[in-house]
């Protein structure tokens, strides 16, 4: 239905009709309307399988839903580094969808990874705002192709589930641009998601549900935004504040309490029929804009999905170590698979996103079906640990007379989880105590690692292999047999840090906050930002990831020595595969900022791309970095702003691996203005390319003559001097230049203020 006739459907209603269709019917509808001719659609919850539940309803996983496929979760998936792998996910859900009549998938997450301790962490992508978007962007598009709508969330700064609903993420306006808002800004504009949902909590005292500032003012009008906004459910803070603001749709529904305050400010004049009109339209938008395209059904297929789910798998799982090429395993060899694991995976989070997986594959039941000659030992079980030292004792023995160890550990369900926060980033006890029990009697002992964000592993150093599969979706344990037998060699990457410690973390002194106030005080300085700025060893850094294969970097050529902030730079750099098998290999590109005014980590992830290798091939990837891969956020210009200097361009095989890099000197063509007054330095007054000439040439006869420069014993020395004239304002002039006066210092300031 085009706009016009939209329009004209809101011309015949009344504001009764109108307030009433600005929140949900039920728990999962939005409401009809006959009398228009406005059919009723459902939302239904995701990002990583369809949770359409058809009985009761509830918004914490605890009701069955129909038999779907549980892909891969944001944070194994987001390890592939390949949006086009997001996208077959997002394609493939976009077809159950549209199968199980749901309107929109309530997904992706794209939340920055603050914090291990994130009992949502397990949904969203990454720490860094670049992977978080591009895997966003794929997903949305596979799913959109479908004609069914994603809802990106939860805008914005959802980074605990502690008291999120009513918590304030107090955060300076240059990190909320450079890491918070950019993860959904990349994705907006590029996919255009059909709805936006606002999160619970509120940022820097304001919920975000009722600020104009982030719905309208920078979503919209900035972003180009033109889809619906809804709520998270229940977080609706003031019906008629959050509506003139811009959120849309309220959900779930909730009587005609709200629906009456609408029609009351609408009587009262503090809301206007054009706002709500506006809200309406949008909503209908929404709706036709499925109904249109839902003409017939598209079919189902599981089993296609299902493989899907492995490929995802099988492309993100990280290979994270590989002492004394212990893998792949040899067909030959007698395996010890040991956990509980092994037999029911940890493969998804609980809460909303919990799916009811019309089927599951196991890594036993994956290695008997390719015949593997293998012992199973339970090792543990999570529900009771009555029997754990016979456990142990009997996997400890599987464990001895075999010729190698595959210990299947992770987190328990309960450790996390939507609604609530991790107090800790340890495995249970127990397990730990299986691993070091078994590598004590098995030096070829792996860990296959089942988790919704970074462990600590105090046992690293006794183990020979370690492989991250995170929560891997439905077909886990085919795509982990196939790993560790060749079969599929590991390209995936860590699109987080693995900190040693969860003290190392820059947010551990802080996270969870104080009653509502929650201070993000390690502003930028996030995951790999602060690692590598403050030289902190990490466990297992950003980016890291490896195969069977070796691949070498050779030949980086930047196409310009020299650009303007408005000009692209060209990147190319040859990648060879060096080994005997065909692998990908995932090519990073940094940038890192000499030291100017402005405090910025040292290297910032600005582009990445995949790509397959055969033995001995040599391929050439090309990246353009524009104006943002040098740019930080100026909040005296409220806009991306680059310091002339010189960025050096780096390209590695993770964070801590760089293996090229070449320097190019970017000018700035943009002045921050500034307004210079009797309290600003020599040094900053100086470093001005339009006001430091005029200061230079108005003291060049006033400067403090009588240091002797030939005295080694003088007691003030040139270095001393310099270093005072810097940091010294211009008033103190008045004290140490004889002859200077008051007037003479303001005559001076006008001339260095004149635009």
């Amino acid at each position: 239905m085009d706009s016009k006739k939209i329009t004209e459907i809101i011309d015949k209603m009344s504001v009764e009709e109108k307030a009433s269709f600005c929140s949900g019917e039920n728990f999962w509808f939005l409401k009809k309307n006959e009398k228009f001719g406005i059919p009723q659609v459902m939302v239904s919850d995701g990002p990583h399988g369809l949770r359409k539940q058809e009985s009761k309803a509830d918004h914490l996983g605890i009701e069955k839903s129909v038999a779907a496929v549980c892909f891969p979760a944001g944070c194994l998936s987001a390890a592939s580094f390949d949006p086009e792998i997001t996208e077959m996910l997002g394609d493939s859900l976009g077809q159950e969808c549209q199968h199980f009549d749901v309107a929109t998938i309530l997904g992706p997450s794209v939340n920055i990874k603050r914090s291990p301790l994130g009992g949502r962490n397990f949904e969203y992508y990454s720490e860094d705002p670049l992977v978080a978007s591009k895997m966003a962007t794929g997903f949305i598009k596979g799913v959109q192709r479908h004609h069914v709508g994603t809802s990106i969330k939860h805008f914005l700064a959802n980074n605990q589930e502690t008291r999120r609903m009513t918590s304030s993420s107090n955060i300076d306006e240059r990190t909320l641009r450079e890491l918070y808002l950019s993860a959904f800004e990349g994705a907006i504009k590029k996919a255009k998601p059909w709805t936006v949902m606002s999160s619970y909590n509120r940022v820097n005292g304001e919920y975000v549900g009722d600020s104009k500032h982030f719905l309208t003012d920078i979503l919209r009008k900035e972003w180009g935004f033109d889809g619906m906004v809804m709520s998270d459910w229940g977080g609706v803070n003031d019906r008629v504040k959050s509506l003139k603001a811009g959120l849309d749709l309220e959900m779930p529904g909730t009587g005609e309490e709200t629906t009456q305050q609408i029609i009351a400010a609408v009587e009262n004049g503090s809301l206007s029929n054009k706002e709500l009109d506006q809200a309406v339209k949008r909503i209908l938008t929404f709706i036709f804009k499925y109904v249109d395209q839902h003409n017939s059904k598209d079919p189902l297929d599981l089993e296609h999905d299902h493989r899907v789910a492995q490929t995802v798998a099988e492309e993100s799982i990280i290979l994270l170590k590989n002492a004394d090429q212990v893998l792949p395993l040899n067909s030959t060899q007698k395996v010890a698979l040991i956990g509980e694991y092994a037999v029911t995976p940890r493969y998804q989070g609980g809460g909303s996103s919990h799916i009811n997986s019309f089927k599951v594959v196991s890594a036993v039941a994956a290695a008997e079906k390719m015949g593997l000659d293998f012992d199973y030992a339970a090792g543990f079980n999570d529900q009771d640990q009555s029997e754990g030292e016979k456990l142990l004792q009997q996997a400890v023995a599987v464990a001895k007379k075999s010729q190698v160890a595959v210990v299947f550990a992770g987190l328990p369900d309960s450790f996390e989880s939507e609604g609530y926060d991790r107090t800790k980033m340890q495995l249970p006890e127990y397990q730990n105590k299986l691993i070091t029990a078994v590598a004590e009697v098995q030096p070829n002992t792996i860990v296959i690692l089942h988790n919704g964000s970074p462990v600590e592993m105090p046992w690293i150093n006794e183990v020979k292999g370690v492989i991250e599969t995170y929560l891997g979706g439905q077909a886990v344990g085919q795509a982990v047999v196939n790993i560790l037998t060749g079969k599929v060699n590991p390209s995936g990457k860590l699109a987080e840090t693995f900190p040693v410690h969860l003290e190392d973390n820059p947010s551990y002194l802080f996270y969870g906050g104080q009653g509502d106030q929650v201070d993000y005080r390690e502003g930028v300085f996030v995951g790999y930002r602060y690692y590598t700025s403050k030289k902190q060893p990490v466990l297992f850094p950003f980016g890291h990831g490896l195969s069977y294969t070796s691949f070498a970097y050779s030949n980086l050529i930047l196409d310009q020595e020299q650009i303007d902030d408005t000009d692209r730079l060209t990147v190319n750099v040859d990648i060879t595969n060096t080994g005997k098998v065909a692998g990908k290999e995932v090519v990073e590109l940094y940038v890192a900022s000499e030291k100017g005014k402005i405090i910025r980590p040292v290297i910032e992830l600005k582009a990445f791309q995949k790509i397959l290798l055969q033995p001995g091939e040599t391929q050439t990837v090309s990246f353009e970095l524009d104006k943002k891969a040098f740019a930080y956020w100026e909040t005296k210009l409220h806009d991306w702003h680059v310091e002339t200097g010189k960025y050096t361009i780096k390209i590695g095989s993770s964070v801590n691996d760089i293996r090229l890099e070449k320097q190019v000197k970017v000018l700035t063509t943009t002045r921050i203005p500034v307004e210079y007054n009797l309290n600003s330095t020599m040094g900053d007054i100086l470093a001005d390319p339009v006001a430091g000439p005029k200061l230079q040439a108005m003291m060049q006869q006033s400067a403090p003559t009588d240091v002797k420069q030939d005295d080694p014993d003088a007691a003030v020395s040139q270095e001393m001097m310099v270093a005072m004239v810097q940091s010294m304002p211009l008033r103190q002039l008045l004290s140490f230049v004889p002859g200077v006066t008051l007037t003479q210092l303001n005559q001076m300031l006008t001339v260095l203020n004149q635009k």
